[in-house]
C-alpha cells in the first residue's frame, strides 16, 4: 500500500475521538490509492471531525460551559477575593458570606457578574475551541504513532497553548470585575467600571495583571485537561465494563463531571498562589508582585481562600465538562476522552505501506 502524495488528508490517531465509526475508520481501505491514514468519520446529517463546523461547535461549548458556571459561582467568587484582598475584615468563608450580606445585601453577591459572565465566555470560547485545534495540530506534528505514545504531553502543549490566547481575552474584563467585586463604590458592573478603570490606569492598565493570570491559568488549564483525559479514560477502562460507545449518553455525560470534578481539585491546589496575586494586583493600584508576596507571606499566597476555592474549581471544571460534552452530544459529536490509543493497528498499517 503506498503513501498518498495528497497533504490535504488530515492524520488523526484514533485516541482523540471516539464514535461508533471509529473501528470502520481503522479497517484498511480495500481502495488501492488509499493509505493508513485515519481519516475523520463522517456521516450524513452529522458534523465531521476537525472540520471548521466542529471547532465552531467546540467554541460555542465553551461558551456556554466557561461562561455560565463561572456566572453561577458569583457569589463564592465574591468571597473568596475579599478574602484574599482583605484577610483582616473577610477570616473565614461564613462570616464572609454574612458581612457581604450585612453590607451590601443579597444583590451584592452577585455584584461583577456581567465581566464574569462576557469575560469567561470570551475565555472559554477560545479555551476549548483552540485546545481541540492545537490537540489536532501537535498530533499531526508528531505523527499517529508518536502521537498516541506521548498523548499525555500532547494534552499539556494543545491546553497551554490555547490557554495563552484566552486570557489576552479573559484579562479586561478579570481586572475590572475584581476592582468592582472589592472595592465597594467603584462602580456598578461593567458599563461604568470599565471607562472608569481606563481613565485611572490607562487602556494597558486593563492587561497589568496578564503575567500572573498566565501564571495561574495556563498550569490550571494544563492539568484541567490533561488530568481530565487522563481520569475519564481511568474511569472507561477500570471502572466501566461495557465499551463507552454501548453506554448511554446520559451515563458518559455523568462520567464526564466526575471526571472534571477530580480535575477541579487538582486545579486549584496547582493554581492558587497565582490567584491571589492576580486578586492583590487587580486590586491595589500600582502594586508589584513583591508587594503581595510581603504582605500575604509565602505560607497564605498558596493557603489564603485555597478550601473555598477547592469547592468552587472542583464544582466548576466538573460543571464545564459536563455542560461542554452535552452541547457536543446535542450537536451529534462524541463526548472528549475516554478512549484508549490503538498503536497496534497504526502500527499493522504502517506495516502494510
Amino acid at each position: 500500500m503506498a503513501f498518498s502524495s495528497d497533504r490535504r488528508q488530515p492524520l488523526i490517531p484514533a485516541f482523540l475521538y471516539s464514535s461508533p465509526s471509529t473501528s470502520k475508520a481503522l479497517m484498511p481501505s480495500p481502495s488501492p490509492s488509499n493509505n493508513f491514514v485515519i481519516p475523520a468519520p463522517s456521516e450524513p446529517g452529522k458534523i465531521q471531525m476537525y472540520s471548521p463546523q466542529f471547532y465552531a461547535a467546540c467554541t460555542a461549548g465553551g461558551i456556554l460551559s466557561c461562561g455560565l458556571t463561572h456566572m453561577a459561582v458569583t457569589p463564592l467568587d465574591l468571597v473568596k477575593c475579599n478574602m484574599q484582598i482583605d484577610p483582616a475584615k473577610y477570616k473565614s468563608i461564613s462570616s464572609g458570606f454574612g458581612l457581604l450580606l450585612k453590607e451590601q445585601g443579597v444583590r451584592g453577591f452577585f455584584r461583577g457578574w456581567v465581566p464574569t459572565l462576557l469575560g469567561y465566555s470570551a475565555q472559554g470560547a477560545c479555551k476549548f475551541g483552540f485546545y481541540e485545534f492545537f490537540k489536532k495540530y501537535y498530533s499531526d506534528l508528531a505523527g499517529p504513532e508518536n502521537a498516541s505514545k506521548y498523548k499525555t504531553l500532547i494534552y499539556l502543549a494543545g491546553s497551554a497553548s490555547a490557554e495563552v490566547i484566552a486570557d489576552i481575552a479573559l484579562c479586561p474584563f478579570e481586572a475590572v470585575k475584581v476592582r468592582v467585586q472589592t472595592q465597594p463604590g467603584f462602580a456598578r458592573g461593567l458599563a461604568d467600571g470599565l471607562p472608569k478603570f481606563v481613565r485611572s490606569e490607562g487602556a494597558l492598565g486593563l492587561y497589568k495583571g496578564l503575567v500572573p493570570l498566565w501564571g495561574r491559568q495556563i498550569p490550571y488549564t494544563m492539568m484541567k485537561f490533561a488530568s481530565f483525559e487522563t481520569i475519564v479514560e481511568l474511569i472507561y477502562k477500570h471502572a466501566i465494563p461495557t465499551p463507552k460507545n454501548e453506554l448511554s449518553k446520559p451515563l458518559q455525560l455523568g462520567v464526564s463531571f466526575a471526571g472534571g470534578y477530580i480535575a477541579g481539585v487538582f486545579c486549584a491546589i496547582v493554581s492558587h498562589p497565582a490567584d491571589n496575586l492576580v486578586s492583590f494586583l487587580n486590586n491595589a493600584q500600582g502594586a508589584t508582585v513583591g508587594d503581595a508576596v510581603k504582605k500575604l507571606g509565602l505560607w497564605g499566597l498558596f493557603t489564603r481562600g485555597l478550601p473555598l476555592r477547592i469547592v468552587m474549581i472542583g464544582t466548576l471544571t466538573g460543571a464545564q465538562w459536563g455542560i461542554y460534552d452535552a452541547f457536543k452530544v446535542f450537536v451529534g459529536l462524541p463526548t472528549t476522552g475516554g478512549v484508549a490509543p490503538v498503536p497496534a493497528l497504526v502500527s499493522a498499517e504502517l506495516g502494510k505501506a
